[in-house]
């Protein structure tokens, strides 16, 4: 059989297609057709799609190229044996769950492939109903292991940390929206913590179970932002070497966070809007609809009613994600949770190198609550775990001092904004700008400088474009 043969099993006729959680895209690797075609007939008639293969090398590639959620792999086949493929496939780290079948099995046969770690091992000739009820014990599994990695990754990681009232009111009203399937928009500086406030919404929900799935409207460029919600088909566009789901697809069932909703282009704002009211999406190069059970969240750090009335964000996709505005204070106005964050930060950058832990002086406690924290909650942790490098056991102001920014005196600089003449948007443009080449001077990377503003990289070039910084002209004024 050759490359050709290789081909994707169609999963319905016309018709729109349900996205279901039993979903699975199956590799079959055997070196006869009549199986690969029988295997691949009976998956679809599942509802599962199939690439079938009928030699391990080119299995090899294509697991290092597109994602599957099963190998079903015959042992004995020309070339490279069924377990030397599993092998392979452990050594270069490939997680996929793989059941081997063979016409010519043994105990020895079995026993090695499970210490290879086969998921199964089957005996031909299969039968259909014992195979379809194998692959999914298989994906079950899969979905609990992943369940529960998701699990112990949220455990901390994502625990939103406060004590003082302006937090406790904002999570009040996300106990009380959580629980509905309205359409939340998160407004707040960058770095206060929008997607963590997202994910507690989605944690508070009746979609708790499903899936929880985020796209950076900012951080994707344009032309790529239409796959990467609605998916695109294989051959769709140069580089599309596989079919890939979407971020509604991904997220069916549970909650899709779009963050920085106000920086999406036009067009797709159209397309998203068409979405939002059809519940359908049609992948890229796709010929039929998909329907997908998504709730949205959007949040964004810009003022949503400027930009429709600029004509930057239209105003009925305003209207279908400006249900219910949820606002978060900035650092600088919860300095009560200060506190509380550093011993958390502390404790938690320490885990996560292997360091011993850190105690802060209270005086240097009030002198990280002096400071104003332009990028929020997010460069206190940074600053956190500056100090941790710089400090070799107890943190004192000192080493606050020195961890801040260059030109803060770690006091909360609010006021030095109307240091500046001009309007209000005026002075707070001034104040960026100045605090953006501040950052600028300290770092030789552009990559550190996003990190110790809380910024992502491309939200900083946008950022330093908007404020008329030339980048190249400040890096050459620094070399000489």
């Amino acid at each position: 059989m050759t490359e050709g043969f290789e081909r994707l099993i169609a999963l319905t006729a016309d018709g729109p297609v349900t996205v279901t959680s039993d979903l699975a895209h199956l590799l079959i690797v055997d070196d006869d057709p009549a199986t690969l075609a029988s295997l691949a007939r009976a998956f679809r008639m599942a509802g599962h799609e199939a690439t079938v293969c009928d030699h391990a090398a080119r299995a090899l590639e294509l697991v290092k190229s597109q994602s599957f959620d099963v190998m079903l792999s015959d042992v004995v086949m020309p070339g490279k044996d069924g377990l030397s493929l599993l092998e392979d496939l452990r050594s270069l780290g490939i997680a996929v769950p793989v059941v081997m079948i063979s016409g010519q099995a043994n105990i020895e046969m079995a026993v090695r492939a499970t210490r290879l770690g086969a998921a199964d091992f089957l005996e031909k000739p299969l039968s259909t109903d014992k195979l379809l009820v194998t692959v999914d014990n298989v994906l079950r599994l899969k979905r609990l292991e992943e369940e529960n990695r998701d699990l112990r990754e949220r455990v901390g990681k994502h625990e939103i940390v406060h004590t003082g009232e302006a937090m406790k009111r904002v999570m009040a009203q996300v106990e009380r929206v959580a629980a509905s399937e309205a359409r939340v928009c998160i407004l707040g500086e960058t770095g206060t913590g929008k997607e963590l406030i997202a994910r507690a919404l989605h944690e508070h929900s009746a979609r708790r179970n499903g899936p929880f799935v985020t796209l950076n409207c900012a951080a994707v460029p344009g032309e790529l932002i239409e796959s990467e919600l609605f998916g695109h088909e294989k051959g769709s566009f140069t580089g599309a070497a596989s079919r890939h789901l979407g971020k509604f697809e991904q997220g069916n069932h549970g909650t899709l966070f779009l963050d920085e909703i106000g920086d999406m282009p036009l067009v797709m704002q159209a397309k998203l809007l068409r979405v939002l009211e059809e519940h359908q999406v049609e992948r890229v190069g796709g010929d039929r609809p998909i329907t997908v059970d998504v709730r949205v969240i959007v949040a964004t750090h810009r003022n949503l009613e400027e930009l429709v009335k600029k004509g930057a964000f239209r105003q009925d996709l305003y209207h279908r994600v400006y249900v219910y505005p949820l606002l978060l204070p900035p650092l600088r106005e919860r300095a009560g949770d200060i506190p509380g964050l550093v011993n958390y930060f502390a404790a938690q950058v320490a885990a996560q190198n292997g360091w011993k832990p850190r105690t802060f002086q209270p005086e240097a406690i009030r002198e990280l609550q002096r400071y104003s924290w332009p990028g929020n909650v997010r460069e206190l942790r940074n600053v956190v775990e500056r100090l941790l490098l710089l400090a070799d056991g107890v943190v004192d102001v000192a080493a606050v001092r020195m961890a801040l920014p260059a030109g803060a005196d770690g006091r909360a600089t609010t006021g030095s904004v109307s240091s500046f003449s001009g309007t209000l948007a005026e002075r707070v443009d001034a104040f960026e700008r100045e605090t953006i080449l501040a950052e600028l001077k300290c770092h030789e990377r552009m990559t550190d400088t996003a990190r110790a503003l809380g910024l992502e990289r491309s939200h900083l070039y946008k950022k330093c474009q908007a404020l008329g910084i030339d980048l190249r002209a400040e890096r050459k004024s620094e070399e000489s």
